[in-house]
């Protein structure tokens, strides 16, 4: 019978191989022990819509950045009225976030007050103005995030209608009661308006069951055209809103140039996608261990003007060439 004669391994291989078996077996259970952390982004809002954006264009880009919803990052988003917010804040900090963004100046607000360690990552008006920065480029505390110019805006939102419908001599504001910039946003209307040798005419509403009767009170005033503030509930309700405008023969500026599509005349504001991309990238570094209130407030760069030529069309009204030929976005 034939033998076979198995060779073995001199002692010094035979030391190495056994190393090596025992750091593959002290390593496998400690990868079991440490699985990937999961982080936590909450959402405060007074519309659901907030959080569709944040899904929309925030979450893919923070997915590249490595922080991807259902693997290694949890979303939970609350969004009410102004009066609900404190309420909905206490509960979104019970679920022990990591960070939170806030879309507008009253969810802001109302995240601030509910808390000052958690990191809060805006979408609003000036902060600095609002009391809950510092300054742009240290805004210092729990905070950063970005700034959407929206009281330097209205007056230009006013210009572009007059140049629009240049025949009008009356124009209609709507402002939120609740905006906490409501009144500095009626000032810097109230220069345009007095430069331009028009009247304004401000109607408030808080919610959409003022609308009917803000309208009927800017029909009784003589109304001729008709400027929409800048806030998250409107913006929200921009469809109605611009159903009711049309109603009242009204050529209507509107906050965001999306919102022509809902049958607004003119849109003009920020280019909101790359101001929600940087949000992530906000967020990533404060999950990777970033201080917010040193991390600088950013503004837009680039801006937008849309025009709906059917809607001026409904109303009678050509808008000018020059205007035309400055839109982004041209609405048949």
């Amino acid at each position: 019978m034939k033998r076979v004669m198995k060779r073995r391994l001199p002692s010094a291989a035979r030391s190495a191989a056994l190393a090596l078996v025992l750091v593959m077996t002290c390593l496998m259970p400690a990868r079991a022990q440490s699985p990937e952390r999961v982080y936590r982004l909450g959402i405060l809002a007074l519309t659901a819509g907030s959080e569709r954006g944040i899904r929309e264009v925030t979450l893919p880009e923070l997915a590249k950045l490595g922080f991807v919803e259902g693997r290694n990052l949890v979303l939970d988003g609350r969004s009410g009225a102004v009066a609900a917010l404190p309420g909905l804040a206490s509960e979104l900090l019970a679920t022990r976030p990591d960070a939170i963004i806030t879309f507008g100046g009253r969810p802001t607000i109302a995240m601030r007050a509910a808390t000052s360690s958690v990191p809060i990552v805006m979408y609003t008006d000036n902060p600095v103005a609002l009391g809950l920065a510092a300054s742009f480029a240290r805004p210092g505390g729990n905070v950063t995030g970005v700034a959407i110019m929206v009281l330097e805006l209205h007056g230009k939102r006013l210009e572009l209608l007059l140049e629009a419908a240049p025949a009008v001599r009356r124009v209609a504001v709507l402002l939120n009661t609740h905006s906490p910039s409501m009144t500095e946003a009626e000032r810097i209307m109230r220069v345009v308006a007095a430069s331009a040798g028009i009247e304004l005419i401000v109607f408030t509403a808080a919610d959409a069951g003022d609308y009917p009767s803000a309208f009927a009170a800017m029909r009784a005033a003589g109304a001729e055209a008709l400027v929409i503030g800048s806030d998250p509930r409107f913006a929200a309700d921009a469809a109605p809103l611009a159903d009711f405008a049309r109603a009242a023969r009204l050529p209507t500026s509107c906050e965001w140039p999306g919102n022509t599509r809902d049958g607004c005349l003119l849109g003009y504001g920020p280019e909101t996608t790359a101001l929600r991309r940087r949000m992530a990238h906000q967020l990533a570094r404060i999950f990777r261990g970033a201080a917010p209130g040193e991390m600088p407030i950013e503004q837009p760069t680039n801006f937008e003007l849309a025009i709906n030529l059917a809607t001026a069309r409904a109303l009678g009204l050509t808008i000018p060439p020059a205007l035309l030929a400055r839109a982004d976005e041209v609405i048949e």
